[in-house]
């Protein structure tokens, strides 16, 4: 599943391509994106919208625009958006096309058919997002004591905890076993256990994991791609993630696995502690 630096990278290759464009043209091809919203009525909706700003929110991207109206994309498991030229479209998993009025087109792909398109005013944006999402962790404002605050009050493993999109929005599965690698964290250590100097490694950790995972435009593992077409390259660098039976890195200990919150979770015996 595309996470936040994945996300991000998307924002911030669609933004200069859709801010102050008109959605010319919209197709929804599949119901199940809209759902239990009439994909029709969604489209004729969108249609003449000029877009104001490209934001994203955990892994939530946020189209805004000129009218108040806001589409919430989220991504889930295969979801993809493409942004293409002259016509050319991608060609397998089309689920929506917008067509934008410089002519160029925004294609929605996805394989699994799990992403979710909403239209909403800004308000109820701001609200449906705000009940569903924590900490923002690139934020200035995200700083170790709130982030220690929130942990305090989970008997969860860390792992479980980073993973509750509550808690701290966009993390998932791949950046939580970074972040606590980089931590020098176990990830079966009950959140609440944690004391203030390692929140505040794991506060580090955290930034890290998901200012490197930006730097290298997102993880390809199989499905991801940036609106170009290009895949990402942060696959090349995890430290735990996918790795196990592999050395450390840091201290020359095998990689092991286990499973937490129900997913696969590799960290290093040697020095997460």
């Amino acid at each position: 599943m595309p996470e936040l630096p994945e996300v991000e990278t998307v924002r911030a290759s669609l933004e200069p391509r859709m801010v102050g464009r008109r959605f010319e043209d919209v197709e929804i091809l599949d119901s199940r994106l809209t759902r239990p919203l009439d994909p029709t009525e969604v489209a004729a909706e969108l249609v003449g919208e000029r877009v104001s700003a490209v934001d994203r929110r955990g892994k939530y991207l946020i189209v805004r625009f000129e009218s108040g109206l806001v589409l919430l994309i989220h991504l889930r498991m295969t979801g993809n958006l493409v942004h293409s030229r002259n016509g050319a479209r991608a060609e397998s998993h089309v689920r929506a096309v917008v067509r934008l009025d410089d002519g160029s087109d925004v294609t929605y792909r996805d394989a699994r058919r799990f992403g979710t398109w909403l239209v909403l005013r800004a308000d109820e944006a701001d609200a449906y997002l705000a009940a569903r999402l924590g900490l923002e962790p690139l934020e200035r404002e995200f700083s170790a004591r709130d982030f220690g605050d929130r942990l305090a009050e989970r008997r969860a493993s860390v792992k479980a905890a980073l993973l509750d999109q509550r808690t701290l929005a966009g993390v998932g599965n791949i950046y939580a076993d970074e972040a606590l690698w980089r931590a020098q964290i176990d990830p079966r250590r009950p959140a609440g256990a944690l004391d203030a100097r390692e929140i505040g490694k794991l506060h580090r950790g955290v930034r890290r994991a998901l200012e490197a995972g930006i730097a290298r435009q997102g993880a390809t593992l199989r499905d991801y791609r940036t609106p170009d077409g290009a895949v990402g390259g942060m696959q090349h660098e995890f430290k735990v993630y996918d790795r196990g039976g592999e050395p450390c890195v840091r201290c020359g200990t095998p990689i092991e696995k286990t499973r937490i919150a129900g997913r696969g979770t590799w960290f290093c015996p040697g020095c997460q502690r």
